[in-house]
This record gives C-alpha cells, structure tokens and sequence, in this order.
C-alpha cells in the first residue's frame, strides 16, 4: 500500500481521521460530506465543544513532534496535509466560531444528517432507518444546545437567514418523513417526526425572541481570513491578490459573453418533460465519456460507477433547503452510481436547475467531475489523501474541465450550455470578489445577495443562498475562481518543463487522483517546486 514513509506519521493521522469523522460540522455542501460511524449522533454540548478542542490541542502537539526527512516529499506533503486539517479545525472552532454565531449552523447540525441519509438511493435496509429514526431523536438535544451555545452571541443577518429558512421547516419535515414512511414503513417514524418536528419550531420561536440580536458584522476579520487562505487553504495569495486576479477573470467573461456563439434558439426553448431529461442527460454522460477517450483527456473510470440523473424522490424535495440534491456516493460505496436528482422541468426552476435542464452537459461538467474525481481518491493508495482538506482543488478541478469543455468544442451543438458556461464564469470570479469582500467585513449578505441577482444576473433565491453560505462559509467562494487558475499554472509549469514529452491525460488522470491535495503541495510533489508553498508561509508568518 502507497502510505507515507514515517509510521508515526501515519498512525497520527489514521487516529485524527478516525476523530474528525465523528467531530466535523455538517454542512449543506455536498464535497465535504462525511460518511459517519454507525452508531454516531451529533453533539455540540458545552462538553463536546471543549473535548474537541482539547482532542485538536492534543493532535496539533503531537504533529509538532513528528520529524519527515526533508528529502522524502511524498511524506513532507502529507505531513502538510494533516496541518492543513488541523488547521481547519481552529478554524472552524475559533476563527469562524459558526457555532457560536450562525444559528443556521444547528439546523444543519440537527437536520442536514438526516437529509444525507435520505439522498441514498433506496432500498431502505434497517441499518439505514436505524440511523434516520436516531438522528431524529437526538433533533430536540442539539437544538438545545444551539440555545446555550448561540446566547449572547448570534450575528443578525445569520439569524435572519436562519429565520427565513425555519419559517416552514416542521412543516417540510413533516411533509418528508410522511412520504418517507408511506414508502418505507416502521412504527417509530410518527414520534420520531413529531418529536423532532416540535423542537424545530421550539427553536423558530426561541430565535424570533432574540431579536434584536447581538451585532449585524459577519465578517471573520483579515487576520482571520489570512489564517484560512495559507494555513487551511495552503494558497500563495493574499486577499488582495484574490481580489485582483478575481476581477481581471471577470473582464474575461464579461468579454466572452460579447462573442457571438452559435447557439440554437429551439434548444433553450420548450423544455424536455422529465422521462426525456434523464435519457438526455445518459445520452451525454455517454458522449462526454467518449470526448474524453476520443481526445485523449481522461482515462474513464473502472467498474460500473456513472454519474446519472433521477427523479426527485418524494421524501427529499421537501427538504432540499438542507443541501444540494446530489449524491456523490461515499468511500464506501466509491463503485455505485452518483445520483443527481431533479424535479420536473420548469421554467421557474433556479439557474443552476434551470441550465442542467436545457443542456445535460452542464451538469456532467461539473458536478459529473467531482463524481469521477472522489471515487478516484476513494480509492487511493494513500489514506492521507482520500480525504477533504479544502475546496479549492476540488472546485477548481471541476472549473477547469468546463473550460476545457468548452475550449475544445463539447458545446459547439447549438445547445444553450455555451452560453451558460461563459456566465457562469462571470459568477465564479463575482464569488470570489464577494467572498474576499464578506470576509473583511465590506460587504453585508444582503448587499452581495443583490450584487449576485444583478450581475450575474441570477434568480433572487438562488442569489439568497449563495450569499449566505458564503457568509458563513469564507473562503469558499473564492476556491473555485482561485483553484482553476492554480491549475492551469500547474498545466502551464509542466508543458514548458516537458515540451512535446508533456501528456495531458496522464496529468489530468493524476490531477483528478490526487484532487483533495492543496494544489501548491501538488506542484512541489510533482515538480519539486516548493515557491507556492514557501509563499503561504511567508503569508502566514510561520
């Protein structure tokens, strides 16, 4: 097995994954989704909170005690790799402080791992209604103790966010675990549901009483921010830096949308019923495998594992507000399919459902690559590297291959999915100047909720959710604009290298294996450059 070279090194980080499986936040993102241990329920008491920072004391002494010789940089990188997630955890603990701050945070908590369990393709086995039938049940506790954690200190656009979402959320549970035991039945579901129902609106109710709330700033603070952007991230660019390269890509899609594109006008127009949409979007998955081979981009995936459409199950379009509806799988089911769901086509649908409707391709994409690249590192060699460190390699993998896509032509049917790559664009950079901005406490969520709708332009509830997750989530916006440009440096740096010997798919098929690494470890690992990383630190101050 391809593990790293220092034991130690590797028993510290198999017993920090071990505890990070338990301890990490739910969140409504679907890359970072943790596939949990069996009898695991979530906790964010006053006891749990000080056991998790002294766990994360505990691990961050241990690693300052583990010597890599230098010259072995497969062990150096995933030594930095456990930094980087030891980092994430003061981040998450006492930098974001979500869970002090955000009260949208214990609704993820409390709910988000239910949906995660309902977002699995049936059947039903009982281990699984076990997990759901437990995780409801423990809804009434972690709300509880969202009242003691979030006390005197709540952000007020967070809980305004949190109070807009919470407006029908017992209703919408209700209405999910109905449909849920109609399909599925077990005499634990209606106490389960009204237990879990009634705490929901208890902590609607308890919210609403505190008003008006502590302090409208959300920002994080520029100290903060750089904490993230070089320790967390590993990124050899200020904020400032962000910001500039941010805009100038903007210039480019703005530029890009000038072009003329041939684009047929029937194909944005009366859209497909459902039946017709997934044999559409198999059709694609089909052909953008075989773009793949035919132009020597990526070698396809082994086994039987496709990213495919399917009809949105009753039980979990009420309960979409908790996170994307995507199901990429899990490390332990690395060969089954991943599953986009989708409701019937609309043309009231937000603009990222509404883009996959009219052109498949789209979605394959993007969320199509973060399919193949996790199942990728699943199944890698190296326990250090099959897990979730930041998004900015992941997301700027998936930016990447749109580009890539339409560079070479995948979109040249006519179809409307050029014209939406090239906008999307446009909200990649946007993102990241908003980001940059929320994070250094200049722009206000509502403020970027308007900026998103009008630029882009964008529908204003998908405007609404972007700029508060963003909000509470910084750093995020900014992977995607930030992570493509990090590879095509990368792609750059090793064409002039190798000249005619470079082969695109053989970096491609690696970038897409080793595509949870910080891309400033890849360039040292695979170029023995080591002036990305030396910039972080310089950054950083370490």
């Amino acid at each position: 097995m391809d593990t790293t070279s220092s034991p130690a090194l590797a028993e510290l980080a198999a017993e920090f994954w071990a505890w990070r499986t338990r301890t990490q936040p739910d969140s409504y993102d679907d890359i970072t989704r943790v596939e949990r241990p069996r009898d695991w329920v979530a906790d964010w008491s006053s006891a749990a909170v000080r056991a998790r920072r002294e766990a994360g004391a505990g691990f961050a002494d241990r690693y300052r005690r583990i010597d890599v010789p230098p010259t072995d940089v497969r062990a150096q990188v995933d030594r930095r790799l456990l930094g980087s997630a030891l980092a994430r955890v003061r981040w998450e603990l006492d930098l974001v402080r979500a869970w002090q701050r955000d009260p949208s945070f214990y609704i993820d908590q409390s709910l988000v791992c239910v949906y995660n369990l309902l977002l699995r393709p049936p059947p039903f086995g009982a281990e699984r209604v076990d997990a759901i039938v437990r995780h409801l049940r423990n809804v009434p506790a972690v709300l509880e103790q969202a009242r003691e954690n979030l006390t005197g200190t709540i952000a007020g656009p967070f809980a305004r966010r949190a109070l807009t979402v919470l407006r029908r959320a017992d209703d919408l549970l209700r209405s999910a675990l109905a449909a849920l035991a109609a399909e599925v039945p077990d005499r634990r579901w209606p106490d389960a549901t009204a237990g879990a129902a009634r705490a929901v609106a208890g902590y609607r109710d308890w919210l609403a009483r505190q008003a008006p709330f502590d302090t409208d700033d959300v920002s994080v603070g520029a100290d903060a921010f750089a904490f993230f952007l070089h320790q967390v991230a590993l990124l050899p660019y200020s904020a400032e830096q962000v910001r500039g390269m941010a805009r100038q890509e903007w210039n480019r899609a703005v530029w890009a949308e000038t072009l003329p594109r041939r684009t047929d006008a029937a194909a944005g127009g009366e859209l497909p019923d459902l039946a017709e949409l997934i044999g559409r979007q198999r059709a694609a998955e089909r052909a953008l495998r075989r773009f793949h081979t035919e132009h020597g981009l990526l070698s396809p995936l082994t086994g039987r594992r496709r990213y495919r459409m399917a009809p949105m199950p009753a039980y979990l379009e009420p309960l979409t507000w908790l996170g994307v509806a995507h199901d990429p799988a899990s490390p332990s089911r690395s060969d089954d399919d991943a599953v986009r769901y989708v409701r019937p086509p609309s043309p009231q649908l937000p603009y990222f459902d509404l883009a996959e409707i009219r052109d498949p391709l789209t979605g394959l994409a993007h969320e199509g690559v973060h399919a193949h690249q996790l199942a990728l590192s699943w199944r890698h060699d190296n326990p250090a590297r099959r897990r979730y460190y930041d998004s900015a390699p992941n997301e700027g993998i998936a930016f990447y291959h749109e580009e890539l896509m339409l560079s070479l032509g995948a979109f040249d049917d006519g179809s409307p999915g050029a014209d939406f790559v090239v906008n999307a664009k446009r909200l990649r950079a946007l993102r990241a100047d908003i980001d940059v901005a929320l994070a250094l406490g200049e722009l206000t969520p509502q403020a970027a909720e308007e900026v998103l709708a009008e630029a882009v332009p964008m529908d204003r509830a998908t405007a609404a959710q972007e700029a508060a997750f963003f909000a509470g989530s910084p750093g995020q916006g900014l992977s995607y604009q930030v992570g493509k440009l990090q590879v095509l440096d990368l792609v750059a740096t090793c064409a002039r290298r190798h000249g005619a010997a470079f082969d695109l798919k053989a970096f491609h098929d690696r970038l897409w294996r080793e595509g949870n690494v910080p891309l400033a470890l890849q360039r040292w690992e695979l170029l023995g450059l080591r002036d990305h990383l030396d910039r972080a630190d310089l950054l950083a101050g370490v």
